[in-house]
């Protein structure tokens, strides 16, 4: 009870010359003991990874000497883990979390709420409390309560049960993490196809479909697993933010040939895979032969049509879908808004906004963008201006950034230093900010200006983002980023292009590079 008030007080130091001093008056601390000195360790931590964790360091020194050592298999296991841990609390990737303040204060409170409902009811821990309080911490993206229950795991040995290191693949997924969850699922002793799903899930959020091939393939060859549904889901989702339409279809035969392709959330999956791939033709064959149909299945179709382009076929589904009964959610109003945005449809737009608040769909920051980057393509910047100040919502750096990009492809100089200066407010080092504001200079001539802007981009040590396209060729994918010549294969690629400017010079056409290369390269 002593050592609890003490990391109530928040004292980790003190707390880890306590636990010593037990440890050397007792030769068996009690599980309570190892769940409150963890508590206080992590407690202290208060979200800052960069500072020296000498508490840390000393937590696992105590840690090492003090918990049961069952094998040396376990010992291996629970150094294993140990490491990991501390590793990713001094890891500077834990710096791309980011919490406002409310989530923040709720983040924290629910994390006191557990330790302290651990540490005064002493509550019995199984494998189902440890797996749901993980998966709550993935949901909620909350790394840190999520640090606390891998160190529960590995003091009461469950780390070694194959849904609580799933459930940890899952956190670390969630969190952007790729090294420590793949880390933990290399080191578990057993895996199910939960583990090998969720892995493949980690890699397909940041669209490694290479990684998630090959874990596929992997998976494939041991005998006693099958992949599920989820499964696949996951790898549709990989295929389909790296473009890699080959691999899609080879996932597709595989649905087929297991029986899956009747699931209605795989059908959705192929819808979007072959849309975002460029296969509209593919997506609306599956759509048109599906015998059930959810509001994922219409926004799935939907947003294909207004990612293509035809805002007339969009709108026609979405008449339909109402006409057949189903209410749209705010997913389908951007889906509508998006295809009014790539369509032109100032009006249409403006009045699938109102129907949405008419319907009781409250419109999130997303649907007001649509309008903003819908008026300043129609070049109605003034509008565009007055609808953000008019906006029940603050606006993000997304909207502010719309309305530049509007600005100077309209030549409008004043509205697009607003729109700069207020989104650097937001963002104060976005590159992508100072890069258009240069360029809106330079495409009215005031060359000082940009002069400035770039001085300010060395100044800050801050450097342009290289643009990046990809195509597939046989179920290839091929990478190409501006400005980078490591491609074995470079002097062919100018050598064509060449030839194709030639081509077009000839047909009296005149050949345009983009204001972004002429800015940066001079």
């Amino acid at each position: 009870m002593l050592l609890a008030t003490v990391v109530l007080f928040d004292a980790p130091m003190f707390t880890i010359k306590f636990l010593s001093l037990m440890h050397q008056c007792t030769k068996n601390p009690t599980l309570f003991s190892f769940k409150v000195r963890f508590f206080g360790c992590f407690t202290s931590q208060k979200l800052a990874p960069k500072r020296a964790n000498r508490e840390f360091a000393g937590a696992l020194r105590v840690l090492n000497l003090v918990t049961p050592k069952k094998s040396l298999i376990d010992v291996e296991n629970r150094r294993s883990h140990l490491q990991l841990i501390e590793g990713m609390l001094q890891n500077d990737a834990t710096k791309t979390i980011v919490v406002d303040d409310s989530s923040l204060r709720a983040t924290k409170s629910e994390r006191k709420v557990r330790s302290t409902v651990i540490m005064e009811q002493d509550l019995e821990i199984d494998v189902c409390f440890l797996s749901r309080a993980v998966s709550s911490c993935g949901s909620h993206r909350d790394l840190f309560g999520g640090v606390q229950y891998h160190c529960l795991a590995i003091t009461t040995g469950f780390i070694a049960n194959v849904y609580v290191g799933s459930s940890l693949i899952s956190l670390y997924g969630r969190c952007a993490l790729l090294g420590d969850a793949y880390r933990v699922f290399d080191e578990m002793p057993e895996r199910n196809v939960v583990s090998w799903s969720t892995i493949i899930s980690a890699f397909a959020q940041e669209w490694r479909v290479d990684m998630c091939l090959e874990l596929f393939c992997q998976m494939r060859g041991l005998a006693a697993l099958k992949p599920n549904c989820f499964t696949f889901t996951s790898l549709l989702s990989a295929c389909m933010g790296s473009g890699a339409l080959g691999h899609g279809k080879g996932a597709h035969c595989q649905i087929i040939h297991m029986g899956f392709h009747y699931y209605l959330h795989i059908e959705n999956a192929l819808i979007a895979m072959y849309s975002k791939c460029g296969a509209l033709d593919d997506a609306l064959f599956i759509f048109e032969n599906m015998k059930q149909r959810d509001v994922v299945t219409w926004n799935s179709m939907i947003a294909a049509y207004a990612q293509h382009g035809l805002a007339q076929e969009a709108i026609s589904l979405f008449e339909e879908m109402m006409n057949q009964g189903v209410n749209p959610d705010v997913v389908t109003y951007l889906g509508i808004l998006s295809s009014c945005r790539h369509g032109g449809l100032v009006k249409e737009g403006q009045d699938y906004l109102n129907n949405m608040i008419e319907q009781g769909v409250q419109p999130e920051l997303d649907h007001y963008s649509c309008i903003v980057d819908l008026l300043g393509r129609a070049g109605l910047l003034l509008e565009a201006r007055d609808f953000i100040r008019n906006m029940p919502v603050c606006p993000n750096a997304v909207i502010w950034g719309s309305l530049l990009s509007s600005s100077r492809l309209h030549g409008d100089v004043w509205i697009g230093i607003e729109a700069a200066e207020s989104r650097l407010l937001l963002e104060p080092r976005c590159t992508a900010t100072l890069q258009q504001l240069a360029n809106l200079y330079a495409s009215v001539g005031w060359w000082n200006q940009v002069a400035q802007v770039r001085k300010s981009l060395k100044d800050k040590g801050l450097k342009p983002n290289p643009g990046c396209s990809w195509i597939e060729i046989k179920s290839r994918v091929h990478r190409f980023e501006a400005q980078d010549k490591s491609n074995n294969k470079m002097t062919d690629i100018l050598l064509i292009m060449g030839n194709l400017v030639e081509h077009m010079s000839s047909l009296g056409l005149q050949s345009q590079i983009s204001g972004e290369e002429n800015v940066w390269s001079s």
